[in-house]
């Protein structure tokens, strides 16, 4: 099909982006506004690279050198280099070569590039990323009415995933279960920051529910309009280090990145009064260079989080759940009427919440679910483009005959 038709495969890699008119012209890859524009300006300052996290292997190809993806809009990226920041374009060789959506640069990778002294730099390969914090694309789709499901990548190669809730009416421990689940995933550290401490009288018992649906995760309460708080961040914003903020909308991340950054980078729109939500300000994935010399990965807000391939994430965010299947008397456990079950026995005595129990349970449900319903649509993929072959071979062999 990409010999046929590259566009429209590029199409289903990534719907929306249109790829298709920088296709045209041999591979190139050049946007038609900015063909005379050059990526790097003449007198950019050198900058080095390894104060953005970057960490030297092998050496790249003559003609190459590694960059970081600090933004991207639809199919155009923003890098910085050791040559400065520029715009830069994917490679068509790098497009085609590219067989899941996956396989395409995001916010926070770094990439190698070819320089290009008329246009664009042109993005020709990935390099290994050490995190990522992905999420489930339905499609649109109910997660009980899935049709396909891919993954999207939200941000990649950082160190703490800043999960952020608003103390107000919003405030939701369901909610942060379950980016925690998704979060230790990622390969980071996770830690949650309860927002607008300013407007909430006592946040004792929010910031209890959190401590004891996250155990081993830092949870700091603090307000981005008042600084209060701020200093806890300290440790993790350190020099040559990247965070990322995620949430849903409303929940302050713009906020608290103009604090951090002390000056408005971000804008800020009020949220609804009557149920505390937030409306869409960041449209897109940024990372920002913090005085500090740390930087931050600035996500739009998440209607919705839907797990994909979280199961080691949830057995991190709840090991203490898991801890009690090895008390249990038999090994094959179900933990519903079993005699001996040492999940029964917690949840009996209270030292187990039938909360966060269910939850467990819902997730892992969820998660089977989701892999299970992936694997037979590959799977009917698979045997449908198997018969498609095998029509072929027939249907020629018949007209030989």
């Amino acid at each position: 099909m990409r010999g046929e038709n590259p566009q429209a495969w590029v199409a289903t890699l990534r719907p929306g982006f249109a790829y298709a008119p920088y296709l045209a012209n041999n591979n190139d890859n050049e946007p038609p506004n900015s063909a005379k524009r050059p990526a790097f300006p003449e007198g950019a300052n050198m900058i080095d690279l390894k104060q953005y996290g970057y960490e030297e292997s092998d050496a790249p190809a003559e003609g190459l050198e590694p960059g970081r993806v600090t933004g991207q809009h639809r199919d155009h990226y923003r890098i910085v280099c050791t040559h400065g920041e520029a715009q830069a374009v994917l490679k068509g060789a790098f497009i085609h070569g590219a067989r899941l959506r996956n396989d395409l640069p995001c916010v926070g990778d770094f990439v190698l590039l070819r320089r290009n002294e008329n246009g664009p730099a042109r993005i020709e390969a990935l390099l290994p990323r050490r995190s990522k914090f992905s999420r489930s694309d339905f499609y649109g789709q109910a997660v009980g009415h899935i049709k396909a499901n891919r993954e999207q990548i939200v941000a990649a190669n950082f160190d703490h995933v800043f999960i952020l809730t608003s103390l107000n009416l919003d405030f939701n421990v369901n909610r942060v279960e379950r980016y925690l689940a998704q979060a230790w995933q990622s390969g980071a550290q996770p830690v949650v920051l309860l927002t607008k401490a300013d407007l909430a009288n006592d946040f004792g018992t929010q910031l209890d529910a959190v401590c004891q649906a996250a155990p081993g995760v830092p949870v700091h309460a603090l307000s981005g309009h008042t600084g209060f708080g701020l200093d806890a961040l300290d440790e993790y914003l350190r020099p040559g280090k990247t965070s990322v903020f995620l949430g849903m909308s409303g929940v302050g991340k713009s906020s608290l990145l103009n604090a951090l950054m002390g000056q408005e980078v971000a804008t800020v729109k009020a949220i609804r009064e009557d149920d505390s939500r937030g409306r869409h300000t960041t449209t897109h994935r940024q990372l920002f260079m913090l005085p500090s010399g740390a930087m931050v990965i600035d996500t739009p807000g998440m209607r919705e989080l839907g797990l994909f391939d979280a199961g080691e994430g949830i057995s991190a965010g709840f090991a203490d759940v898991e801890e009690l299947f090895a008390q249990c008397r038999f090994s094959d456990c179900r933990h519903e009427t079993e005699p001996g079950c040492a999940v029964l026995a917690a949840l009996a005595e209270g030292s187990l919440p039938h909360e966060r129990w269910e939850r467990y349970v819902a997730y892992k449900r969820e998660i089977k679910h989701v892999n299970d319903r992936a694997g037979l649509i590959a799977e009917c993929k698979a045997f449908s483009k198997t018969a498609t072959k095998q029509n072929r071979k027939w249907k020629k062999m018949m007209e030989e005959s």
